[in-house]
């Protein structure tokens, strides 16, 4: 494993956690982890509310697909655009704000660069894509990535303290801005620009929040040691960060390139609909994972514990999310967003498998971060896209984004989850760990499949019946997998207490266990 060396590696606390701090660190985690959960819920749910009225009666397909593209060309830059010196913030032990000065000026510069370079390159690039009039839309859109590089700083020291709270605050003031602006430019007939505006007022309202959240912590400054330090810390994991980001968006560009807008637009829809089991369990998880998991890299086993766990919480709150969309991919997109949505349904089961994937590895890429296993990450990340950007053009061509969707599945699991796998096992975290947080999920998610199916045959697709099938099957799905309950809460066998006698209290002892 790296050791990560920082400017203040002299002032560092000792790596040897007393007891009472590991206690603290865990209340931490644990009350950061359900204010992450509860904001994840009510944001993501406010789209999905959002999305409903604009799909139905203001943006059809060739709109959605423009603004796909220009999303998609954001979050890969948006992977890069500080030059990973803002996890420095978070990992990074010793006083923050001293190095805090110089993470603002490179974030920000390196930002505004790449912001000026997108604003020459834009038509070319929507072009490249299939979207010739996506061109104005990305020059909007793209100064959330100006934006985003100033606000680093201020939300890396949310993030550092488990501050979830005071960003679920943040992130809702950012909903309503930029819900109220898209809503009221799209019902005016902007478009697809009603996005790109929404978007830059959101984030406007997340940069001035953060920054009163954490006061005093956008000051410029430069220390040329500093700042090369940061560099070598930051630059590998911002080339892994968009190859992670290029590999998750480079089927909407294939999609955009070799289908069309339309096509383009009832993927996004679907790929839209994939990613809400994604956002909501693991965009929750990933707000304080690599926080925790930093804080337990010094301890191979601690870890190893840490990450089976917060992996079998994420799998099982997952997986019949996944399961009810994939069984019920038709009914449900007619249903939310109207006929006109119907072809999109097609590609929504793969895509969930998709899904459940990309939680897993997304959790294992935070893992690898906070060891130091950059190299692997790299090459994880390298070898997914390589093997993908061939795969998905074929595909495409023969079978539409049904055949995009399929290969993305393909790829990731005959390959990437191989290869994760590897990498865990060198970071000390063994294949064991892993199949045991996810056999009882599976399981669960296997027995929940063939209760939607075969009722669905029975019963038709009819509104009350798929209620009646979805409460039925999460009811199987609970039962498969109370077994694990107690790993999932982390309490280990002869923990739980033991009712009908009275026994007499085991002496107080201060454990790794007590890290989780």
């Amino acid at each position: 494993m790296d050791s990560v060396r920082t400017p203040d590696s002299e002032t560092a606390e000792p790596s040897d956690t007393p007891a009472p701090a590991a206690a603290s660190l865990g209340g931490k985690v644990r009350s950061a982890a359900r204010w992450s959960l509860i904001n994840t819920v009510v944001m993501r749910l406010g789209n999905f509310a959002t999305g409903i009225l604009l799909a139905r009666f203001a943006l059809g397909p060739a709109e959605w697909g423009v603004y796909g593209i220009s999303q998609t060309v954001l979050l890969v830059l948006l992977s890069a655009n500080e030059l990973g010196v803002g996890l420095a913030i978070v990992r990074w032990e010793g006083d923050a704000r001293r190095f805090a000065p110089t993470v603002l000026t490179l974030s920000a510069l390196s930002s505004s660069v790449l912001y000026v370079a997108l604003f020459a390159a834009a038509p070319t690039v929507a072009g490249l894509l299939g979207s010739p009039d996506a061109a104005g839309v990305l020059r909007v859109m793209c100064l959330c990535v100006v934006i985003d590089g100033i606000a680093q700083v201020p939300a890396g020291f949310l993030t550092r303290e488990f501050a979830q709270g005071k960003r679920m605050i943040i992130d809702g003031l950012n909903f309503v801005a930029s819900t109220a602006v898209t809503l009221l430019l799209a019902f005016e007939g902007w478009g697809a620009m009603s996005f790109a505006w929404g978007a830059v007022a959101g984030n406007v309202v997340a940069l001035v929040g953060c920054g009163l959240a954490a006061p005093g912590t956008l000051k410029f400054g430069w220390d040329p040691g500093q700042a090369r330090a940061l560099l070598r810390f930051g630059l590998p994991l911002a080339g892994a960060s968009m190859l992670a980001l290029a590999v998750v968006n480079v089927d909407t560009m294939v999609v955009g390139a070799t289908l069309g807008n339309v096509a383009l637009g009832f993927y996004v829809l679907a790929f839209n609909m994939s990613g809400w089991p994604v956002r909501i369990i693991s965009e929750a998880a990933r707000r304080v994972s690599f926080a925790g998991f930093s804080r337990l890299a010094d301890s191979p086993q601690a870890l190893a514990q840490g990450f089976s766990r917060a992996l079998g919480v994420v799998i099982t709150g997952t997986v019949p999310l996944c399961v009810l969309l994939a069984c019920l991919a038709e009914p449900a997109i007619v249903t939310i967003y109207g006929d006109q949505w119907g072809p999109a349904a097609a590609a929504l089961p793969w895509l969930m498998v998709l899904g459940l994937i990309r939680i897993g590895s997304e959790l294992a890429y935070d893992c690898l971060v906070a060891i130091g296993q950059r190299r692997s990450l790299f090459l994880v990340q390298g070898l997914w896209l390589a093997a993908l950007v061939p795969v998905l053009l074929v595909a495409a061509r023969l079978h539409g984004i049904v055949g995009v969707s399929q290969a993305h599945v393909l790829v990731a699991g005959g390959l990437v989850v191989p290869v994760f796998l590897v990498a865990l096992r060198r970071g000390g975290i063994g294949f064991g760990r892993v199949a045991a947080a996810c056999a009882w999920p599976f399981f669960g998610g296997a027995v929940m499949a063939g209760i939607v199916l075969g009722l669905q045959r029975l019963f038709g697709d009819g509104r009350l019946a798929l209620l009646a099938i979805s409460a039925i099957a999460l009811a199987g799905y609970t039962l498969c997998v109370l077994p694990s309950r107690d790993f999932l809460r982390g309490v280990g066998r002869g923990e739980r207490p033991h009712r009908g006698r009275h026994r007499s209290p085991a002496p107080v002892r201060h454990t790794q266990k007590d890290l989780r």
